[in-house]
């Protein structure tokens, strides 16, 4: 059988609960081996605003995998020069897994940008495009690039976003059930989120 790997990419400015949640559902639903929590370099698309460091970003993205066989943690995105793009990654999973059966899971909101990215249809036809879905009547928003093929499945609904967190953090209010422990602890630790 073909290793099944799922790639979920995002900024993890901080990974949350939400994340772990996504990638675990990924797992269980879609009967994969492994998810890879890819953390963004500079995106294309998204303004890196009152961010935390790639440092301190992939080492609480380390803490989020913790010690759990079937999450990984690849920088591939973070050790490019320039901006962060999706294609680069699958093409380099591709060559690095030619068997595997590679799913690229992404929320309703990256699913909406996916036509100003770069090359969909080789995206598309390189990966699996996974929507995890969080709710009923959710929708792109707009058409699909011809030759785009998405696949849909439903999850519970996690309303965490990071810019709450964040913004708990400038607050001086408890992270309790937004991230795990280690990563409250982390932010404490290392001032992080503390000025806008």
């Amino acid at each position: 059988m073909p290793e099944r790997l799922g790639l979920l990419g995002g900024t993890f400015d901080p990974p949350h609960l939400g994340h772990l949640h996504l990638a675990l559902s990924a797992i269980e639903h879609l009967n994969l081996d492994r998810v890879v929590l890819i953390p963004a370099g500079r995106q294309p698309l998204k303004a890196l605003v009152d961010s935390a460091s790639i440092e301190h970003r992939i080492a609480m993205v380390h803490l989020l995998a913790g010690r759990d066989p079937q999450l990984a943690v690849d920088p591939i995105e973070t050790e490019r020069d320039g901006l962060s793009f999706s294609i680069d990654t699958v093409r380099s999973y591709r060559a690095a897994h030619p068997a595997a059966e590679l799913t690229f899971l992404m929320g309703e909101d990256t699913a909406a940008t996916l036509p100003h990215w770069r090359e969909p249809v080789e995206l598309s036809r390189l990966s699996r495009l996974m929507v995890m879905t969080r709710g009923i009547g959710e929708g792109m928003g707009g058409p699909l690039p011809e030759g785009v093929h998405l696949e849909r499945m439903s999850t519970r609904r996690i309303d965490i976003s990071a810019t709450e967190i964040r913004a708990r953090v400038r607050a001086e209010q408890s992270l309790r059930g937004f991230v795990t422990d280690d990563i409250a602890a982390y932010i404490a630790a290392n001032g992080l989120y503390r000025t806008t």
